[in-house]
């Protein structure tokens, strides 16, 4: 999970807390034999059994019936176990809400994800490093982005790799939530801030209710007025462009028009909730220098930074950066903790596209990565000059060697053995 932690809620770090606890519980279980059976008690209800839903997740405008089913499966699932049991199995899924094909559970886990229903937290796996299952958490309404980059690591990586999705509608519903991150990004909104959660749902009900669209979460009204007007996907790169037929973006906010596919380790919450040493560097174009970020991002930010940084001219774009590193590295100096790397780099960019921004702290940082380029290309043409003198004192102990076989011969017959002069070694070189 992220390591920023600033502005979250209290429930939020709860779930993070419980989902830690959730990993380290499974490794350990994953390494010891099951205890024997215990004798408990057993109580047994005859009556129908109830289940309440949340209405938001009934009305949401963007899943389609399968999808709210299969948040609701799952959600029964947790309330026949507790708050912590096993994730359904794609065939469990599939019976339950009775649907042919697991491709199509697959297909709603992964629009629940990117909508932010569901929550894919962490990867298990055993002390060999096999993978041996995954831990979600479901929510009673679509987390905001804050919470859902804090406890899904690679959200922003899900998002970009739908985009290619064999199924179009995962790539349409991906694609408006990447497109309103970019909106809000121009637009000069901080996409981390916290909202109330009253505002947000209050907006929900508008989106819900009033003709007109409105904000829904992950999506912006300008999103939505798009999905609703029937826009179609026309992007000829994708898989299936021949052998699936294109849904159209009304389908995704009217799904009564449309046409409706390995157990693992999990938590679930039913709650309202939400680096390294080595130096990243950017998935941008090849036609765009690569970018060097700062050590303390994660992959989620890194992913958020491009973003950001599509906002302002290229050749600002690693002096920002650096500026960013620098900033960062300062905190070691006694410089006030910079809490949220996101906003700072933003400030960084509106600086840029005012003409305002002026390399400061990030002057020593390129600096000394101009320096570690030059030591690497002055050690590369040291290991290339040491290979050609090699090779060159190879070839020329081969050629001695080779053109004197008379001496070999005088010398095993014991005779004596005339030494070349200069000029014929140097014939023979120069052949």
């Amino acid at each position: 999970m992220g390591d920023n932690r600033q502005g979250l809620r209290p429930d939020i770090h709860a779930l993070g807390a419980l989902i830690q606890a959730t990993v380290a519980r499974a490794q350990q279980d994953s390494g010891t034999p099951h205890a024997g059976n215990t004798h408990a008690d057993t109580l047994v209800f005859m009556g129908n059994r109830h289940q309440s839903f949340p209405t938001l997740v009934v009305q949401d405008p963007v899943l389609e019936p399968v999808d709210k089913l299969v948040w609701m499966v799952i959600m029964l699932q947790a309330g026949e176990a507790g708050t912590h049991t096993a994730f359904p199995s794609y065939e469990i899924l599939a019976k339950k809400t009775n649907v042919a094909s697991t491709s199509t559970i697959a297909r709603a886990i992964a629009i629940l994800r990117a909508t932010r229903w569901l929550t894919l937290c962490a990867r298990l796996r055993d002390t060999r490093g096999r993978f041996c299952g995954n831990v979600y958490a479901l929510h009673d309404e679509p987390l905001p982005l804050a919470d859902a980059l804090h406890l899904d690591p690679d959200y922003m990586k899900g998002l970009r790799q739908s985009l290619a999705h064999h199924h179009a509608r995962v790539r349409l519903v991906a694609k408006g939530v990447l497109d309103t991150i970019d909106e809000d990004i121009h637009g000069g909104i901080d996409i981390c801030a916290q909202g109330h959660p009253l505002e947000q749902r209050i907006q929900a009900v508008e989106a819900i209710q009033q003709d007109s669209p409105r904000r829904y979460f992950a999506f912006s009204a300008k999103v939505m007025t798009r999905l609703r007007n029937g826009g179609v996907e026309t992007s000829s790169d994708h898989q299936d462009q021949i052998s699936k037929p294109v849904i159209s973006q009304d389908q995704i906010l009217n799904p009564q028009k449309s046409k409706s596919g390995s157990s693992c380790s999990s938590s679930y919450i039913n709650t309202t909730t939400t680096k390294t040493t080595e130096t990243k560097i950017s998935n941008r174009p090849e036609a765009d220098p690569p970018l060097i970020y700062p050590k303390r991002l994660s992959e989620n930010q890194c992913e958020l930074a491009d973003r950001y940084l599509n906002t302002v001219t290229a050749e600002v774009r690693q002096p920002i950066l650096d500026e960013l590193e620098g900033r960062l590295r300062s905190e070691q100096k006694g410089m006030k903790p910079v809490y949220d790397e996101l906003r700072f780099l933003h400030y960084l960019c509106r600086a840029a596209n005012k003409g305002e921004f002026v390399p400061n702290l990030g002057i020593k940082v390129r600096g000394e990565r101009i320096e570690r380029e030059q030591a690497q290309l002055r050690h590369a043409k040291q290991q290339m000059a040491s290979l050609v003198e090699a090779k060159r004192r190879e070839e020329y102990r081969s050629t001695t060697s080779g053109k004197n076989p008379l001496a070999e011969i005088r010398k095993k017959l014991h005779m004596p053995v005339r030494e070349r002069t200069e000029d014929e070694n140097a014939g023979h070189r120069s052949k």
